[in-house]
C-alpha cells in the first residue's frame, strides 16, 4: 500500500492493479508472500489470518505464488524467487 492507493475525503483504499474477484485470502496472501524473507513475521503473519494453510485459502497462495514467480521470471522480485520455489513446493506437498 502507498500514498496513490489512497483518497482524501471521504478516506478510501484503492487498489487497481488487480482489481475484481480474487480468491479468499488473496491479500493475506500477498502479505506473506513479501514478508517470506522476515521468517517471524511470515509466521505471525500466517497466525493473524488463517485463512493462509486452510484448504479455502490454498487456492490464494497458489495465486499469489505463481503469480510472483511469473514476475521472477520477468527479472522482477529475484530477491524472493528461491523462497517463492520453496513455497510453491510446499503449496504442491498440500
Amino acid at each position: 500500500m502507498h500514498r496513490a492507493n489512497l483518497t482524501v475525503s471521504p478516506l478510501r483504499l484503492l487498489d487497481w492493479e488487480g482489481w475484481g474477484r480474487a480468491p479468499e485470502g488473496f491479500d493475506a496472501a500477498m502479505l506473506y508472500a513479501y514478508t517470506l524473507l522476515q521468517p517471524d513475521i511470515a509466521a505471525c503473519i500466517r497466525t493473524v489470518f488463517p485463512i493462509l494453510g486452510s484448504q479455502a485459502g490454498l487456492a490464494a497462495e497458489a495465486t499469489m505464488c505463481a503469480q510472483l514467480l511469473q514476475t521472477a521470471a520477468r527479472g522482477d522480485n529475484l530477491v524472493l524467487e528461491d523462497r517463492l520455489r520453496d513455497w510453491a513446493e510446499e503449496l504442491c506437498r498440500r
